[in-house]
């Protein structure tokens, strides 16, 4: 699988909600599949995304330093629960510029309690 990280940005721009609508894997979805992903049976949870990203063809990268890190359009994070809040966890995808879910994010947290606790998480390129 070879993901248009054009039509993929694009797709997650258009999209955007003003404010998170609790849906992050259900829009990131479709905008994987508006890239050209196939992603057959897929996970719910934001959470469980890591091994389908990996089985349609995206590396797990290591970000040592994320707010400085030069990420590229299509980059995905990946983001486990933390305690008290949503226990789907959380998905994102980076348009080159933003992190957008289904909205536009501050950074790849994606909120306050996110960037408090810190839970576990990974980025994957296309």
């Amino acid at each position: 699988m070879r993901l248009d990280t054009d039509k993929f940005a694009k797709h997650l721009r258009k999209k955007a909600e003003t404010n998170s609508k609790g849906r992050c894997a259900f829009y990131v979805r479709l905008a994987l599949q508006a890239g050209g992903a196939r992603l057959g049976d897929h996970p719910t949870h934001a959470k469980h995304y890591g091994p389908i990203l990996r089985r349609i063809g995206f590396s797990e990268i290591v970000v040592e330093q994320p707010d400085t890190y030069k990420f590229l359009k299509g980059d995905i994070v990946v983001i486990q629960p933390h305690p008290k809040g949503n226990q789907s966890g959380h998905i994102a995808g980076f348009d080159g510029t933003r992190w957008i879910s289904d909205f536009v994010q501050k950074d790849f947290w994606s909120g306050p309690q996110y960037r408090k606790h810190k839970p576990s998480h990974a980025f994957y390129r296309p």
